[in-house]
Order: structure tokens, then sequence, then C-alpha cells
């Protein structure tokens, strides 16, 4: 990653359909402000395996992990929604407004919600 490696991390990969879990997970570089990123993919059948597998991939560029927490994602691109909601037993439930707002930046014809209810 040429340049600040931070700079170069993407805010959202989720997958392009279904329901699946995500995290919100805080990336800092050394001398360098913090971002919040989420992923979500629907291959991950833990939370921990979404943020493990993120971490391993940002280490080897200086750059270190917190997971802030997760839940779930219901995307249906053919009706341009994404729906967050629900929590993760070993993260706690992630702040589901940061991660609405990550996502509308991303996705900015979408309608996308969140509720804290559901798993």
């Amino acid at each position: 990653m040429a340049g600040s490696a931070l700079s170069r991390v993407p805010d959202v990969q989720i997958d392009g359909d279904g329901v699946f879990k995500y995290v919100l997970v805080r990336v800092r570089e050394a001398g360098a402000p913090a971002k919040d990123v989420v992923r979500g993919h629907a291959w991950a059948e833990y939370h921990a395996d979404l943020f493990e597998r993120t971490a391993e991939e940002l280490a080897p560029h200086g750059l270190s992990c917190e997971c802030l927490g997760g839940g779930r994602m219901s995307h249906r691109p053919a009706e341009r929604k994404i729906h967050v909601y629900g929590y993760s037993v070993g993260f706690g439930r992630a702040d589901h407004a940061v991660t609405t707002e990550k996502l509308k930046a991303e996705y900015p014809d979408y309608e996308i919600t969140w509720a804290d209810e559901g798993y």
C-alpha cells in the first residue's frame, strides 16, 4: 500500500447480495488518526472469522485492528436496500448508526436502515 496505508483501506467491503454477519472494525496506523471500517461476508460462520481475516490482511501494512462489535446485514441489491441489525455474541452489538453512515457513503442511491432488534 503506497502512501498512507490507512487511507488505502476501503471503508466498506460487503457481499453483493444476501444475509450475512458483519463487523465494525477500528483500524489504526502509528501516528495517524484511526478510522472505522465495515466488513460483512456470507462465508463467515462467526463474527470472529471476519475480524481475524481483516486483521491478518492489514497487519503486514503496519495497521492494527480493534473489533467494535458486530451484527447482521440483509443486502438486497435488486431493491436497492440494506438493513443492518442484530449483534455479535463474542464482540457485542456494533454501533449500527456508524455502520449505516459508512454504507450510505458507499451506496448513496440505496435505502439503508438499521434496528437493534433481531439476531
